[in-house]
């Protein structure tokens, strides 16, 4: 199948990018309104873009109407700031809520039930029990097409739970469970290699698909329930 790129309206480009780029790093992130309302959401368009200073970029879409700017990037756009929480399987039932089209004056943790901690540096609260918390500065906003945005931020403080710091800056990400997505749905990192294998284990996983780990039957997707929407938001 080739597809021209040209041709595609904005969600069918979204259904391929999502079931394109996998697995992609989530970013929960946390921000302050103006008013002092926190917001939490997770961002999955999210990936490091330098080292001297360390940055991260996040790709914002608008609200399900495809018009309305979502309240994470208003509050990083009207404050300048913003935490990126890691997302790990713990916790990936509040993530999976906070996905949701919360009212602008809800405050997602206290919805979903999270404890706050504070940053030194942001006035944004970070996730409580999160293994790793990047308290971020906006650097820059990218202005996109149909009201997408992108947003570099500068990363002023790390926070690594000492239970996954190993030590000379460096984390022991077999302890994480981190979750990342696959077009509409999760998925867990737990293994990992370096090459080169042996022949034998490539040859074991050759056309072997993946295991789920809730009831769906193989192959199911949410993107074909009404609870799905292009605009990475879910519909509770």
């Amino acid at each position: 199948m080739i597809i021209d790129a040209d041709s595609l309206d904005p969600t069918a480009a979204y259904k391929l990018l999502i079931g394109s780029i996998v697995p992609r790093a989530i970013a929960w992130v946390s921000t302050l309104s103006v008013d002092g309302v926190a917001n939490l959401a997770p961002i999955s368009f999210f990936t490091a873009v330098g080292r001297t200073p360390p940055k991260v970029s996040l790709s914002l879409q608008p609200r399900m109407d495809g018009v309305t700017l979502k309240d994470t990037f208003v509050n990083i756009r009207d404050t300048g700031e913003f935490v990126t929480n890691l997302v790990t399987l713990p916790q990936v039932h509040s993530v999976h809520r906070t996905a949701a089209e919360w009212d602008s004056a809800q405050d997602e943790f206290v919805e979903v039930g999270l404890e706050k901690e504070s940053c030194e540096v942001v006035k944004a609260p970070r996730v409580k029990g999160a293994p790793i918390a990047m308290e971020c500065v906006l650097d820059r906003i990218i202005p996109g097409d149909h009201n997408e945005n992108v947003v570099w931020g500068r990363i002023v403080r790390f926070h690594i739970r000492d239970d996954v710091y190993v030590g000379d800056h460096r984390v022991d990400t077999a302890a994480l469970l981190p979750v990342g997505r696959l077009a509409a749905e999760y998925t867990v990192a737990e293994s990992a290699f370096v090459p080169p294998l042996d022949e034998e284990v490539l040859e074991r996983y050759r056309g072997v698909r993946m295991r789920r780990l809730d009831e769906e039957d193989d192959g199911w997707s949410p993107i074909e329930t009404p609870a799905w929407s292009p605009s990475g938001s879910i519909i509770e």
